[in-house]
This record gives C-alpha cells, sequence and structure tokens, in this order.
C-alpha cells in the first residue's frame, strides 16, 4: 500500500472512531494485566464475564495472593486454559511483589519476564496502561495487515514491524485499537463485511463482498468433447508357414 494511502486508511478509520478502546474490563495497571493474561485464546466478552466480579474483590497483587489459587480457579473456570492461567497470574503477582514493590512495570523487558506475559500482551499494557505507541498485534490485526496490503507479513512479529514503520507517527497510539476493532467488526475472517468497510476502496483484497455476499468466480464453459469414431480393426493376413528350424548335426 502506498504511504498517501497509509495515511488515508487510517484517518478514515479515526473518522469513523475518534476515540477507540480497547474491550477488556479493567480498573488499574494490575487488573488490566490480568486481563490480558487471560485473554489468551479466549473472547474479551468471556473474560469480562469473568472478570467483573473478580476485580470488585481484586485490585492488587497482594489480594490476589490472599484470594489464591483455587479461589480464582473459581472466578475464571468458565475460560479456556483456566488451570495454567490461574498459575501464571498467581505466579506473576509474586514476581511483581517480589521485584516490582507490587506494580506493573513500565518496560517490555521486565514484562515478558512476567508467566504467562509475551509480546502481545505486553505491548497492550503499555499502550493501555502507560500511553506507549506500541501495535500488538493478534489474529485481527495480523489478517487485516495481510488482507489489506497494509502490512504484509509471514509472521506476527513480522507484522508488527511492518506496522511499526509504516502507521503515521500521528496515529500509532490508536493504531491497535482501530486495526483490532476493524478485524473483529468489518475484516472478519470468514466473510468480512466489505460493503460497510470505509476503507475498501484502499484495499488490496480480492475477494471482496457484496451485500448479497462473497463474490463467486464465474463458471467455466464446458466444452463438448467430440467423440472419436471408433477405428474399424484391419483385416487379418494369412500366417505364413513357419519353416522347420535345421539342427546343426
Amino acid at each position: 500500500m502506498k504511504k498517501a494511502d497509509i495515511a488515508t486508511f487510517f484517518d478514515r478509520l479515526a473518522a469513523a472512531l475518534p476515540e477507540p478502546k480497547g474491550e477488556l474490563e479493567y480498573v488499574n495497571s494490575y487488573t488490566l494485566l490480568v486481563a490480558v493474561v487471560l485473554s489468551a485464546q479466549a473472547t474479551d466478552v468471556g473474560v469480562n464475564k469473568a472478570t467483573r466480579a473478580l476485580f470488585r474483590q481484586v485490585t492488587t497483587p497482594e489480594q490476589m495472593l490472599e484470594l489464591g489459587e483455587a479461589g480464582l480457579k473459581q472466578h475464571i473456570k468458565t475460560i479456556g486454559l483456566f488451570n495454567a492461567k490461574a498459575k501464571n497470574v498467581i505466579a506473576l503477582s509474586q514476581m511483581l511483589i517480589a521485584e516490582h514493590g507490587g506494580q506493573v512495570p513500565r518496560d517490555r523487558e521486565a514484562l515478558e519476564k512476567l508467566p504467562g506475559v509475551g509480546r502481545k500482551t505486553a505491548n497492550v499494557v503499555l499502550n493501555i496502561a502507560f500511553g506507549e505507541p506500541t501495535i500488538a498485534v493478534d489474529t485481527h490485526i495480523f489478517r487485516v495487515g495481510n488482507r489489506t496490503g497494509l502490512a504484509p507479513g509471514k509472521t506476527v512479529l513480522a507484522v508488527e514491524q511492518k506496522l511499526e514503520k509504516v502507521v503515521p507517527a500521528d496515529r500509532k497510539l490508536h493504531a491497535h485499537h482501530w486495526l483490532i476493532l476493524h478485524g473483529r467488526y468489518v475484516c472478519k475472517a470468514r466473510k468480512p463485511d466489505c460493503f460497510a468497510c470505509v476503507v475498501r476502496d484502499l484495499c488490496a483484497f480480492k475477494g471482496k463482498t457484496t451485500l448479497e455476499g462473497v463474490p463467486k468466480k464465474p463458471a467455466k464453459k464446458k466444452v463438448p468433447v467430440k467423440k472419436k469414431a471408433a477405428k474399424k480393426p484391419a483385416p487379418k493376413r494369412p500366417a505364413k508357414a513357419k519353416k522347420a528350424a535345421v539342427r546343426k548335426s
């Protein structure tokens, strides 16, 4: 995608949603970190249902340790992989108390050392909690980057690095939210709503949909195959008499 088109791309997303926000519910930077860790391979809706009661009771690492792993599991048992996630949340809470005075660090390397925290989670926390212009690439943003031609790449990291280069500086703070919401609600995986997309004319996707659905490729015309006339068998020639072989004495 050309530089001018990229600027227009984000101008339109910004016009459609001037103040984009993430959909995970949280109270402070610690509960945000916990929510993002719990959201791995789960939906924001599902995580929010599980954490509403939890975050009324727990808002600090100390309170999480008081609740304990068993108590945490009772709150998050509706979330996929809740056993492993509970262990990670307890472990990262212990590490925050031991190494960071109970505070969430504003440092990518320190965040990625916490149990259950990878690059994407660190980027989300840095962006939302601390206002850093980071871009966390999830499946939605990976799809949008490749499908539209905005930031093609074979890996999540490649797409992230491409976005870091091409997204205009004044759009980086909210780029993550614009792209993820666009991928979640418009540029959907199976059937994108191209007819409702504000950047459809800038998008490189060839299979754009209409109100009627995904356009079908025109069927190839079948050319009738002419049957070849069967060849008549050639008349058999009379067999020649075989000469007896003469043995040498």
